[in-house]
């Protein structure tokens, strides 16, 4: 790699900027950064130091009326409802172009990626404004209660959601015609009838087991600032206390492996052999089997990290994979700024550009920006490198230190190398992640 900035399509739409980094050196540093935690972890971390569900810093009063309110709650539905008619409106009667058509910009951009930010920073966002919760909601009077026997979502745990991810995934990164305003349209359509209809059927609780986006919002929040204790006072804390209080439900493991897995594939194949190999073609199959493999691969090295770990601690097997499930929360949410910063940054500029003009109406020009071009110089290629790589590595070292702390609970009494074969899946997840990223 000669250090310059090299674009491809990814993601549905726009592009992404190689590494300016040598190779070797962010693989060492990274590798050294992990090692190194886990031996001061070793030595000076010896007791959980967490806090709980309990823990926490209240919000002023105002601020907790305000997260529970119900009328609050209804309008921003409301709101965000009006900009998905608008978005879907654009996707079928705008312009043909995909560059010039506002929603494929807005699904894969503006919301697929600005869900990260937005919940990091404010909670689950997307369970507060989920449009999909109002229209459901009008539409019960006319359905009636819930037909669905009152125990079964919770048997199912997070796993539809886990499902409903990998489908977007799979839409965003493999069919070639994923930024087609009519592909957009059809998904958009198919989502809410499915997620919907799934509501009516056993009650509003789906959305926060089967609705993928709700489902990733959700714990994308718990890595940030914002919780809530057991007594549902919305408080301030350390978000790896708010990690650490993850019901450790089913299929929250799956969850995460799909982000985990959907961000590798994404970085292979930006390499040189899946170019030149299986992604040659450029077809669904091939893509379609890519992206079940490097699932299946980082599904397979979690597994027999946690379940080795827990051997040698003597834990029930059962558990293991979604009790350590969201101490990977980090390591994904790594990936994702990782793979993700450059197009938000630099790609995420059309969005605002083009809703000057959704339909692409002459003359037309609402806020002035119409004209513009993207600024590619609003973000250095250094920066995104360093970005990049201080993600993935950030996010291994607290994945590290949270993994640690659920041993201390879990198992207090077993000696800490025993989490060495969940360390070393860890690194493995670094080396591979970064190598990837350079498109080794």
């Amino acid at each position: 790699m000669d250090g310059t900035a090299v674009e491809v399509v990814a993601h549905g739409v726009g592009s992404r900027t190689d590494l300016p980094l040598p190779l070797g050196l962010a693989l060492y540093g990274a590798g050294a950064a992990i090692l190194v935690s886990f031996v001061v972890l070793l030595l000076f971390w010896r007791t959980p130091k967490l806090g709980d569900e309990r823990s926490g810093r209240p919000l002023p009063t105002w601020m907790q009326r305000a997260a529970d309110s119900a009328g609050l709650r209804r309008t921003l539905q409301g709101v965000v409802l009006a900009v998905a008619v608008l978005v879907l409106a654009v996707a079928l009667a705008g312009p043909e172009d995909t560059t010039r058509n506002l929603a494929p910009w807005v699904l894969y951009v503006t919301f697929w990626v600005g869900l990260v930010p937005a919940s990091l920073l404010l909670g689950p966002v997307w369970r507060v404004v989920n449009p999909l919760r109002l229209v459901a909601r009008l539409l019960r009077p006319l359905v009636g209660p819930p037909r669905a026997p009152g125990r079964l979502l919770p048997r199912l745990g997070l796993w539809p959601g886990a499902v409903s991810l990998l489908a977007f995934v799979w839409l965003e990164l493999v069919p070639a015609g994923r930024s087609d305003p009519d592909v957009v349209a059809g998904w958009l359509i198919g989502y809410a009838l499915v997620q919907v209809g799934a509501s009516l059927w056993f009650g509003e609780e789906w959305f926060a087991a089967g609705d993928g986006f709700e489902v990733y919002s959700t714990l994308l929040a718990r890595l940030s600032l914002v919780g809530r204790r057991d007594d549902r006072r919305v408080v301030l804390r350390s978000p790896l206390t708010n990690a650490m209080t993850t019901p450790a439900r089913a299929g929250l493991a799956a969850v995460v492996m799909v982000l985990l897995g959907s961000t590798a594939f994404d970085g292979l194949t930006r390499t040189v052999w899946w170019q030149n190999g299986p992604g040659a073609a450029d077809d669904v199959i091939s893509g379609a089997l890519g992206l079940a493999v490097m699932v299946a691969l980082v599904s397979l090295l979690y597994l027999a990290g946690t379940r080795l770990s827990g051997r040698l601690s003597r834990l029930p097997l059962g558990p293991q994979p979604r009790l350590f499930a969201a101490t990977v929360l980090p390591i994904a949410l790594g990936y994702t700024v990782a793979h993700y910063f450059s197009l938000f940054a630099l790609d995420g500029q059309t969005t605002w550009i083009l809703a000057s003009n959704p339909f692409g109406t002459a003359g037309v020009d609402l806020f002035g920006t119409y004209g513009n071009v993207v600024d590619l110089r609003a973000v250095s290629a250094d920066l995104i490198a360093y970005v990049q790589v201080g993600a993935v590595v950030t996010g291994h070292v607290l994945g590290v230190t949270l993994a640690h702390e659920q041993a201390l609970r879990v198992a207090p009494r077993a000696p800490a190398s025993d989490q060495l074969p969940l360390v070393v899946v860890m690194v493995l997840f670094t080396v591979g992640g970064l190598g990837l990223l350079f498109g080794f």
